[in-house]
């Protein structure tokens, strides 16, 4: 099991900046993947980004240039550096990550989420 725990949303103008955090707990030896969702009013949940154990980022879009994600030096930690900010980037934030086991040369991924932060840009 993998418990995560997300710091960092808050209320900022566009153009502002945030800084999120998740810290990954438990069995996180066999960490593959972490990173980020959000869901606006209305709207599914979507990808933001997320950081492989090799380091490897991938991003939407919508996000490219303005948000950085990285991990911390126990790589059981990750960051989402939100800059530029734009009303459409409101949204509950979730942190995801992905364990991913191989048994008798069967992988399987097991997916586990954070609770979600609030993140309001508004003018």
């Amino acid at each position: 099991q993998i418990q995560l725990a997300e710091s960092g949303g808050g209320l900022v103008q566009p153009g502002g900046s945030l800084r999120l955090s998740c810290a990954a707990s438990g069995t996180i030896f066999s960490l593959y993947l972490m990173g980020w969702y959000r869901q606006a009013p209305g709207k599914e949940r979507e990808l933001v980004g997320n950081i492989t154990s090799a380091d490897i980022t991938n991003y939407a879009d919508s996000v490219k240039g303005r948000f950085t994600i990285s991990r911390g030096n126990a790589k059981n930690t990750v960051y989402l550096q939100m800059n530029s900010l734009k009303p459409e980037d409101t949204a509950v934030y979730y942190c995801y990550a992905v364990r991913r086991t191989v048994v008798t040369g069967t992988q399987k991924d097991y997916d586990y989420w954070g609770q979600g932060t609030q993140v309001t840009v508004f003018s």
